[in-house]
């Protein structure tokens, strides 16, 4: 007879939850998700989640959401939530959106 094995842990809530809203596999949303997968890496390793929302595949959490234009980024963790309409190239502006201390030495 086998015991059952505990269920996995949970993961702490993470500090940051993001959510990118693009429009397929378009250039400015590829950009976006490489930009801001970057910009997290370098800036909230380990402390954040992003979900990549496809807007042609799931178009009522756009509607939910009022959507207008895409690439979108919603900060909805840590609170007060942020929205920030692009590509995120600009990276200055988007880790001021975050919230996210700048580097020493930038500016």
């Amino acid at each position: 007879m086998q015991a059952l094995a505990d269920p996995p842990p949970t993961p702490p809530e993470a500090d940051y939850l993001l959510h990118l809203y693009i429009t397929g596999a378009t250039p400015n949303s590829m950009r976006a998700v490489r930009n801001i997968k970057e910009i997290c890496e370098q800036h909230l390793a380990g402390r954040y989640e992003l979900l990549i929302i496809d807007i042609y595949q799931q178009p009522d959490l756009a509607q939910r959401e009022q959507i207008v234009a895409a690439p979108t980024l919603i900060r909805v963790r840590p609170l007060p939530r942020r929205q920030l309409v692009g590509d995120l190239s600009n990276r200055e502006a988007v880790l001021i959106s975050l919230g996210v201390p700048r580097p020493h030495g930038s500016g």
